[in-house]
């Protein structure tokens, strides 16, 4: 398949017009309105259990790995032929089948709490929130089954409070960097998760080192086994976005210095991740952070672990890294 064709099913040829329009998101809004755009999960996330329900004796030797998704559009769960369809599948089924995990952390882009305060979903149902505009009728009957874990949340509350982070707890669905990406990932009918499942904002702002913090203060769920998956894309420029599937120098330049500075060492890599924000062409990457610094919690999350690239894709004024920090067990 040509890269052309390749971008066609990627928007789904939609007009452009309605493609900027469309990837406009209102995460500014309070969760009161977004709830307002909220559909019920499936059945099958009935049966899952709470990742507090089992006792202390289950805590790991071996730190659960921590993973970056570049998470793509609403259309990403549809468009089955592009290639990073195939790679959040193989992701999936390393996460399910290889880690099995005790429950998942998420941290999306598309939740920004406030700028000094860290808000979670601390509810047992968890709907859906559609924070788009302008897609296929489909796009809005989306669902994906899922179960929260209040004792989970309340514990990563604790741990918030301990590193001293401002954080409170609350109802809100799932928006879109979560189930869109998790659909392929994590697909209800070929590759489950059935564990549950909690999402933590991050902070409406764009400092690297305050999100370093928040994942780092996050880290011991990795010691029970539990998975943190932080979702964005490793280059996001809306106001750019074409129908050109050339990669624009950007996205090649910030996502080759996105590899380097989260694959070096990690004594330094703090310092050579929070440089990246003020390249020259950090601000043509990401105009808005918000989907950068989800990999910050990742690093953050990390610890002493490596990380590693293990694919991208630079298109237009997009890139589709994803990353793995830690082992993934034998």
């Amino acid at each position: 398949m040509s890269r052309s064709q390749v971008l066609r099913h990627l928007f789904l040829d939609l007009p452009i017009v309605v493609l900027i329009v469309a990837f406009v998101v209102y995460q500014s809004q309070p969760t009161s309105s977004l709830l307002s755009w909220t559909t019920k999960g499936g059945d099958a996330a009935a049966q899952m259990p709470s990742a507090s329900s089992s006792s202390s004796s289950t805590i790991t030797t071996t730190q659960a790995p921590v993973y970056f998704f570049s998470h793509g559009g609403p259309d990403v769960q549809y468009n089955t032929k592009h290639p990073a369809y195939a790679v959040l599948q193989s992701i999936g089924k390393e996460i399910t089948q290889k880690v099995k995990p005790k429950a998942v952390v998420v941290f999306s882009a598309h939740w920004q709490a406030t700028s000094n305060e860290i808000h979670l979903n601390n509810a047992e149902d968890t709907d859906l929130i559609y924070d788009f505009y302008g897609f296929p009728a489909k796009f809005y009957q989306a669902k994906y089954p899922s179960k929260g874990d209040p004792q989970l949340a309340a514990r990563i509350l604790s741990l918030l409070s301990s590193a001293g982070i401002f954080a409170r707890g609350l109802k809100r669905g799932l928006d879109h960097g979560v189930f869109s990406g998790f659909n392929v990932a994590f697909s209800p009918e070929e590759n489950p998760l059935n564990v549950p499942l909690v999402q933590v904002s991050l902070f409406k702002n764009e400092d690297p080192d305050a999100h370093y913090r928040l994942g780092r203060a996050v880290a011991s769920l990795r010691d029970e086994n539990i998975v943190i998956i932080c979702t964005g894309m490793s280059v996001h420029n809306l106001r750019d976005m074409s129908l050109d599937p050339q990669p624009l120098p950007y996205a090649v330049s910030f996502d080759h210095a996105l590899k380097e500075a989260v694959e070096s060492p990690p004594e330094v890599r703090q310092e050579r991740m929070a440089a990246l924000t003020t390249r020259r062409d950090a601000k043509q990457a990401h105009p808005w952070m918000d989907h950068l610094m989800p990999v910050y919690v990742a690093a953050g999350a990390a610890g002493n672990d490596f990380g590693k690239q293990t694919w991208t894709m630079q298109e237009g004024s997009f890139a589709w890294a994803q990353y793995r920090f830690g082992d993934v067990p034998s």
